[in-house]
């Protein structure tokens, strides 16, 4: 792995990405992934990532990334409607009524 990070840094230097941008991206990718394995949990994730919940959202704010969305983005798709079932046709039994 920090041959790979060695490698990433690297090219991202010849690129001419700049320090600022640099640190921005990689905070936005590893909270992003923190998030994601939390399924949007931001408690959950601020306590891996060694910060306190407050300042999880600040950071989340700072980088341009909308908490509700990344929210949205982690939940389970909606269930899609099951076909209706095929109605079976049944005789029509007439109850008889036992002589009554």
């Amino acid at each position: 792995m920090k041959r790979d990070l060695d490698q990433l840094v690297l090219q991202m230097h010849a690129a001419g990405v700049n320090y600022n941008d640099a640190v921005r991206e990689f905070k936005k990718r590893y909270i992003l992934e923190v998030l994601s394995r939390h399924r949007g949990n931001q408690c959950k994730a601020a306590e891996e990532l060694g910060m306190h919940r407050n300042t999880l959202s600040r950071t989340l704010a700072e980088l341009e990334l909308d908490s509700a969305q990344i929210r949205k983005g982690m939940r389970r798709p909606v269930r899609s409607v099951r076909p209706a079932v095929a109605t079976m046709q049944r005789p029509n039994l007439q109850v008889v009524n036992g002589g009554r």
